[in-house]
């Protein structure tokens, strides 16, 4: 197993939490020198609140890393504009998203910033959006701003 493979089997690992807590099944790690330092998942649900989404509570979780340049985000969904500006805010550098399928995000705007974004078109986590979309339409459109 890859680094890359590792990252995002946490991330993915974060979103099975989430779903476990009857939330919405994203999760996400931050890297820094080849450790996780933050990890986090979406908790719109869990805690009421429309801005934690899983790399925002990630973010939130890692607490302050000084520079964040050398900093690597895995995310099981290609972040959303939400989540791409904290990207862009902070500096990030590089973006792993486990799959952009099922939810385009914000993959043009980061990479308009100078951000490398890599598609891992990963099938556990599109298979997992997948589910949850079928059986959670209403969350689901509530989540992405399409009710």
């Amino acid at each position: 197993m890859n680094n890359a493979d590792e990252f995002l089997k946490a991330a993915i690992d974060e979103a099975k939490i989430g779903l476990s807590q009857k939330g919405i099944p994203i999760g996400s790690v931050l890297v820094l020198d080849g450790k996780i330092v933050g990890r986090g998942h979406n908790k719109r649900v869990q805690d009421n609140d429309p801005i934690t989404h899983a790399e925002i509570d990630c973010l939130r979780n890692a607490g302050r890393v000084g520079s964040y340049k050398n900093t690597v985000l895995y995310s099981t969904l290609m972040p959303c504009y939400l989540c791409a500006g904290a990207v862009v805010q902070f500096g990030i550098k590089k973006v792993y998203a486990g799959e952009s399928e099922t939810f385009q995000g914000a993959k043009e705007f980061m990479q308009s910033h100078g951000v490398e974004v890599i598609d891992l078109k990963n099938e556990e986590c599109i298979n997992m959006m997948n589910d949850f979309i079928k059986n959670n339409p209403e969350l689901w459109n509530e989540d992405i701003g399409e009710l």
